[in-house]
């Protein structure tokens, strides 16, 4: 990722819920291409950081930049995909994925054959004309981020977004999401609580986790791990000692921070 230009920032944001503060002082950057991956215990405040990231919600302070401009608190910028696909059951997969664009004004042929164009890409060639509920987990992931893709949006959010596939499917979707995010160039910012998903997925893996030992909130970035193999590698790479070595230290990090019950 060396050399790559700064596509997106955080700078020193600050976030409360209900009154309380969440987050405080965060502050990384995303290359171009790159991929993140953020860990961090149940309720240490990834969803209110990813809330302020997309612009759903506003931080106390701190700005969120797009190509160096500010769009802090304004939504739309970047797109955000859930951990459930969402897929519409009374809609195909093409009528499905082509959403965004139908919503930004585009005429259905023409955001129709954008979209046809992918499929491949996608590993979704041939389903067309299906409905959701004829796809496998994995199938609807696929769709779901091509309709997220599709969105034109230059930086993608995901929170979790094969956590609910099972073990078999989620690794080869994390083999089969990096080989499209070379094509592509994603660039991306992952939620997960998988340590194994994160070095994976990851160029830089940010562990959020307390600003003090105190309490288990506010919490802010405690630690920045660059994945220095290449993508094409990581499968082996997840079976090697200095793997074991940084599984190792990202699970001592999280193992040092305190939980707490719900999500924030």
């Amino acid at each position: 990722m060396s050399g790559s230009r700064t596509i997106f920032e955080a700078q020193d944001i600050c976030a409360s819920w209900e009154g309380a503060p969440v987050i405080e002082h965060i502050s990384f950057t995303l290359d171009e291409g790159q991929i993140i991956c953020l860990i961090g215990r149940s309720g240490s405040g990834k969803t209110t950081l990813f809330h302020a990231l997309a612009g759903l919600s506003s931080p106390e302070a701190g700005k969120v930049l797009l190509d160096g401009v500010d769009i802090t608190s304004s939504p739309g910028h970047v797109s955000y995909m859930l951990q459930k696909d969402l897929l519409l059951d009374h809609r195909t997969i093409i009528g499905n994925v082509c959403l965004p664009l139908l919503i930004q004004g585009v005429p259905k042929k023409e955001a129709e054959s954008k979209a046809l164009s992918l499929f491949a890409t996608f590993g979704l060639e041939g389903s067309e004309d299906a409905y959701p509920r004829q796809l496998s987990g994995g199938m609807r992931q696929r769709a779901a981020l091509m309709r997220t893709y599709l969105s034109g949006a230059p930086v993608m959010l995901m929170d979790e977004p094969f956590s609910a596939l099972d073990a078999l499917t989620r690794e080869d979707m994390r083999a089969w999401f990096l080989r499209v995010a070379d094509k592509l160039a994603l660039s991306s910012i992952i939620v997960t609580h998988d340590i194994n998903e994160a070095m994976a997925l990851a160029d830089t893996i940010l562990v959020l986790g307390p600003a003090c030992k105190e309490s288990p909130l506010p919490s802010t970035i405690r630690s920045s791990l660059t994945i220095d193999v290449p993508r094409s590698e990581r499968t082996d790479f997840l079976m090697s000692a200095e793997a074991a070595t940084l599984r190792g230290k990202l699970f001592k990090l999280l193992e040092d921070t305190p939980s707490r019950t719900h999500t924030l």
